[in-house]
This record gives C-alpha cells, sequence and structure tokens, in this order.
C-alpha cells in the first residue's frame, strides 16, 4: 500500500490548483481521475459550452446585421455544425492538456486513472481502466467529484434516446426541433444556443417562471427575450409521459388542470445534477451525506470525518467553477497558514452565459424581503444605458438592491450585454463597502456600460 500525504479524488477546478499546491510545499500528493483531468469545467461544462455559444453569437449578429445597415447577398446563415464541434473540441483539448502538463510538473504529484471508493477511513481503493484495483492511503483526504446530470423519473423516458448537457455537445446535426427539460441556466443556455444553430426550441419548466431562484422580473425578461428568438416556453407544467418513433418525439404535459402534447425530434435533459458520492462508499468512513447524497461539510469544508474534506459540486451550496475554486484556496489558507476563513462569508457572484447575459451578485429582492432588511431598489433599462443604445443592445436591465439605512448595496441583476462585466463592478463596489451615493457620484470612463451604474443609482432620487 502505497502512502501518501494528501489523496485528491478528482481533478476539477478545485482538486488540481490545491494539488499544485501541496505538491509545491513538499508533499506527496495522488490526485484520482476516473474520466478526463479538468472535471466538468473544462470538458463538459464552461470551456465546450462557451465556445459553442460564441459560434451561435456569430450566427445571430450575421442574421441581424440589416439592424447595423450591413446587408448580406445571402437570405439565411449557413451553420457548419461539425466544424463548430471541431472548433471547440480544440480548445478543450488545448485547456486539458495545459491542465496536464501543470501536474505533471510536479514531480511530488502522482496521477492516478480509475474510479475511487473508500476502503477505510484514510484508505482509498482505486479501480483502474484494466480493472486492476491498488490502494493507497493519506492522511488528509479531499473530495472533488463533482455532480452528474439528475434523470427524473418520467414514464417513457428509459424507454427512448435523450440527451444531456454533455452527450449534446458532441452531436453532428442541428436537431429540427429540441424539446428542453428545464428552464433554469443550463437549459436556457443550451435552448439559446440550439435556437441560434437552426433548431426550434421549446422549453418546459415545472414552476411559476424560469430560473426559480432569480426575481420573478428578472425571470420575465429572459423569457421574453428568448421568446422574441422564436422559442417557445412552456411554465407551470410538468413533464408527464414521453414516447417516441424513429423521427419523432411526443411529450405529455400537465400544466394545472389542462394537459397538452407536444412533438419534437430531440430532447435535451436539464433538470439539475446531483452529487458523485455513491461510488465513493462512504460507509467505510464517518463521512455523511444529506438525503440527495451531498456530502455534509462544516463552514471550512471538513466533512464528519477529522481529515476528510470536500469541495466543489459534490458538496450542497452553490455549484459554480469558481466555488469550487474558492474552495481550495480556502482549505489551503486554513490548513496550511492557520487562517480561519469560512464559507459563510464569502461573495457568490454568478452569471448565465445567454446572450445577453445575467450577471448576479449578493440578494435578490425576494431574498432581502425574507430576511427582513428594509432595502429600495434601483432599477434602469438597457435601453436608457447609452452605451447600449449605440451598439444597438438594448435587450434588459439593471437592478440593484440597497439598504435603506446604511446606504450599502445587498444585491444586484445585471441582464444586458456584458452584464457578468457590469456585476462585477458592483461586487468589488460591494466588497469595498461603496454606497449607492458613490457609486452614483463616481467618475467612470465615457461611455462604457459601467458608466451607467451613475444612472442606475440616480433612480433611487425619483
Amino acid at each position: 500500500m502505497e502512502k501518501f500525504d494528501a489523496i485528491i479524488i478528482g481533478s476539477g477546478q478545485g482538486g488540481n490548483p490545491l494539488a499544485r499546491k501541496l505538491a509545491k510545499k513538499g508533499l506527496r500528493t495522488a490526485i484520482i481521475e476516473k474520466r478526463l483531468i479538468g472535471g466538468t469545467c473544462i470538458n463538459d461544462g464552461c470551456t465546450p459550452t462557451k465556445s459553442m455559444i460564441a459560434c451561435a453569437k456569430a450566427a445571430q449578429t450575421v442574421r441581424e446585421a440589416a439592424q447595423w445597415g450591413i446587408y448580406l447577398d445571402q437570405h439565411s446563415v449557413s451553420i457548419d455544425l461539425p466544424f463548430i464541434v471541431e472548433r471547440k473540441n480544440k480548445i478543450v483539448t488545448q485547456f486539458r492538456n495545459g491542465t496536464i502538463r501543470s501536474l505533471e510538473n510536479e514531480p511530488d504529484i502522482s496521477i492516478f486513472y480509475g474510479t475511487a471508493a473508500f476502503s477505510g477511513i484514510r484508505q482509498v481503493s482505486i479501480t483502474q481502466p484494466d480493472d486492476k484495483v491498488i490502494t493507497i492511503e493519506a492522511t488528509n483526504i479531499f473530495i472533488n467529484t463533482g455532480a452528474a446530470t439528475i434523470i427524473p423519473e418520467i414514464p417513457g423516458l428509459s424507454e427512448i434516446p435523450y440527451l444531456t448537457s454533455t452527450s449534446i455537445l458532441d452531436i453532428k446535426q442541428i436537431p429540427p426541433e429540441l424539446i428542453v427539460l428545464g428552464g433554469s441556466y443550463i437549459g436556457l443556455e443550451m435552448g439559446q444556443l440550439f435556437q441560434r444553430l437552426g433548431s426550434h426550441v421549446s422549453i418546459i419548466e415545472p414552476g411559476p417562471h424560469l430560473m426559480s431562484r432569480e426575481d420573478a422580473d428578472v425571470a420575465a425578461v429572459v423569457k421574453n427575450m428568448l421568446e422574441t428568438e422564436g422559442m417557445t416556453i412552456h411554465t407551470s407544467s410538468k413533464p408527464d409521459k414521453i414516447s417516441g418513433t424513429d423521427n419523432t418525439l411526443s411529450l405529455d404535459i400537465v400544466s394545472g388542470t389542462s394537459r397538452k402534447t407536444i412533438t419534437g425530434t430531440h430532447l435535451l435533459v436539464a433538470t439539475g445534477r446531483r452529487p458523485q458520492s455513491a461510488e465513493l462508499q462512504l460507509s467505510n468512513t464517518n463521512v455523511t451525506t444529506d438525503e440527495k447524497g451531498f456530502i455534509q461539510v462544516n463552514d471550512q469544508l471538513e466533512t464528519t470525518c477529522p481529515g476528510i474534506y470536500a469541495m466543489g459540486d459534490v458538496k450542497p451550496g452553490p455549484a459554480f467553477t469558481h466555488i469550487s475554486y474558492n474552495d481550495h484556496l480556502l482549505l489551503y489558507k486554513n490548513l496550511f497558514e492557520n487562517k480561519q476563513l469560512s464559507i459563510k462569508s464569502r461573495q457568490v457572484p454568478y452569471c448565465m452565459f445567454t446572450d445577453p447575459q445575467l450577471g448576479r451578485i449578493g440578494l435578490s429582492e425576494k431574498e432581502a424581503a425574507d430576511k427582513g432588511y428594509p432595502f429600495k431598489v434601483a432599477c434602469l433599462g438597457m435601453d436608457k444605458v447609452a452605451r447600449a443604445i449605440e451598439t444597438g443592445q438594448t435587450t434588459g436591465f439593471m437592478k440593484a438592491i440597497v439598504h435603506a439605512a446604511t446606504d450599502k448595496i445587498l444585491g444586484a441583476a445585471i441582464i444586458g450585454e456584458q452584464g457578468g462585466e457590469i456585476m462585477s463592478v458592483l461586487q468589488m463596489a460591494m466588497a469595498g463597502d461603496l454606497t449607492a451615493t458613490q457609486l452614483k457620484e463616481m467618475v467612470f470612463a465615457h461611455p462604457l456600460y459601467a458608466e451607467s451604474i451613475n444612472n442606475l443609482f440616480m433612480t433611487l432620487e425619483k
């Protein structure tokens, strides 16, 4: 049995940088990956989807060129999906190979490929691709196994071919009619991507509005912008039964007391993600999970078994790549720099990469109300933003929640061109305890989108 100072299970955006930091301290570190180095972000998530979304945006810009006085000889856009997929694959390979090199260049890192399972509190068995099983042990073990697509129990679903957010990235033909189960971030990003590539997309969302964690007015703006592009969106609609032939899928959906059937050629399941904890055989440790399989951790990411930690999507909480990365920083600083950092005190920004983007930070209006804060809402349509008017990108709005007594910013939602970048400006303002009044009076370069932050907070004077 080979002994290490640390074992990291999973090579995602938390595991890889943690492994390198530990190795640079001279700690013998094992990193175990059952599939591809880089985890979901590089291989199936952020990198490939944003690469393809960029292509879809280019197609949409060409279609809408006339609004800028640019006229094309052809009347339609020709999409080369194999080229788009190959471009995506090259970028993914570039990122993955860079990560592999960074790990292999550290002499104190050993990479093991295979499926990991605990055989004891400090022991991990690895079933390798050739079915050979080896066992290693370490004092500290870090779990970074991520999450996978939830496949809902819908009658008939197991009997038809369906796509996930992973498999749809490698299809060779554009689906003529794509039905998307799930109206949250992944479903909407993928839906708009394929709508712009030439599919007709229908979104099926059981909740009363898209993106259940967002305010209703934010969801309404997103719904309208997607419908304007030709997507069909069914909210308050629960999938009830699905059937299919070689060329057609039929999905029964129930909305209240009414029932209807919609048809399509392809189905994408985007109904959420589950933690990949089942294969770990945690019963051989003192590590506990909740009813959904998420590994339970304290505010410093230690599990119920001392010396075993969890980071990224396998634990409860926000499931974002940047949170997984921040998890590794928190762990390293607490364990090796004697810090007392807590996941409870960090900011949680995120962005949905539809076009235009939705950037979010802090509390929503509903969350602020639920917490009992006295607050004011600043709101400014993108059609009132000079830069947006000049560039023809007026879809969306800016919204900020401001504490009525302290004038501090509690949260913001930005739907618009470069919405994530504008949100990041507000995030830094929140980190620096700047007030809405200070931002209203701050000098921004003209005519940036960020300059509209002045006008956003001027709306509080009305």
